[in-house]
């Protein structure tokens, strides 16, 4: 991830001094993401090192961070594989360094994987990770409304569509319409705790299995089938914007042997794939529209390749 906020050694040992596992050896900041600041950190713990990630919150506030903190154990003590806060000797998680929210957690094996270099046996490990996501967290007894969901996209769209060019504008609004209609209709597609954001760089694999699914910040409630279309759009993606058949349909096979589709969601499904395209699409053109903003850090003309596709080549559930 990044390193918004720098950390010396007695920073880190004031943490330290809450828990019981161990003394401070080495700690290095973690280049990359755009959110968070992140460190690993390594202890000796009665002649044994081991290695932690420790993550200072940046943009959320101590008060929003519960959920978060919740929903991580919660899935971790049904056995899916997302890091969790340590809680310290007093039974706290949440913890505060340099004034800032702050949790200290396991660091998992595994590495990320280039999204070109992505495999039907990865997309297929994280279609089966994903779906264990969301029959663990199917009565997490905690609910939060994404703050890039239906009424951010709407609103946006309407502020941003008279800078697009006079087609893009029409594709924006029709696929925000798209995404209306289908929640007015009657029928079975379930809602329930999503991921939101489980792009390829948002995993951790090992040869080709997923060890571990980060960053889960952007989760909230909203359809499970969504939270599977955004997973589709980018480990099933090619260069130019296409679907990989393959990926996709081993992505979509190892989901539904954890969680079956719904009869309903085969209809949602070519929308959902379209809706997950538009919102990225939408949140990348937010930035590289707005001149005083000097971070473009990613295209949104990608998000739109594929958006093309999806509507031009409806998919299909297995």
């Amino acid at each position: 991830m990044a390193v918004y906020t720098p950390l010396e050694a007695n920073d880190i040992n004031q943490l330290l001094a809450d828990f019981d596992l161990g003394t401070l050896v080495d700690f290095k900041g973690i280049d990359g993401g755009i959110e968070n600041t992140n460190y690993f950190i390594t202890l000796n713990h009665q002649g044994s090192e081991r290695e932690y990630v420790l993550t200072l919150f940046e943009e959320l506030s101590y008060e929003e961070l519960p959920y978060f903190i919740e929903l991580c154990q919660w899935l971790s003590d049904r056995k899916v594989p997302v890091p969790f806060a340590i809680k310290d000797r007093n039974g706290i998680g949440l913890k505060k360094v340099k004034n800032k929210p702050a949790a200290l957690q396991p660091k998992f094996s595994g590495g990320h994987v280039a999204q070109q270099k992505l495999t039907a046996e990865h997309c297929a490990s994280i279609g089966s990770i994903l779906a264990q996501f969301h029959v663990a967290a199917q009565d997490f007894y905690m609910q939060r409304q994404a703050h890039r969901g239906v009424f951010w996209w709407r609103r946006e769209s309407q502020i941003l569509g008279p800078k697009l060019p006079a087609k893009d504008q029409k594709i924006l609004t029709e696929e925000v319409q798209k995404f209306d209609q289908l929640r007015e209709l009657p029928g079975n597609i379930p809602l329930g705790t999503i991921h939101g954001d489980l792009f390829h760089d948002n995993a951790l694999l090992d040869s080709s299995k997923v060890t571990a699914v980060l960053d889960l910040y952007n989760a909230a409630s909203g359809y499970l089938l969504y939270d599977l279309a955004i997973v589709a759009n980018d480990w099933c993606c090619n260069a130019d914007g296409s679907i990989d058949p393959l990926r996709e349909e081993a992505l979509l096979q190892a989901y539904a042997k954890v969680r079956p589709f719904t009869s309903d969601e085969y209809r949602a499904w070519p929308v959902l794939t379209c809706t997950a395209s538009m919102r990225f699409w939408l949140s990348r053109l937010i930035p590289w529209l707005d001149e005083s903003n000097e971070q473009k850090l990613k295209d949104p003309e990608e998000l739109k390749r594929t958006l093309i596709f999806r509507r031009n080549n409806p998919g299909k559930l297995p």
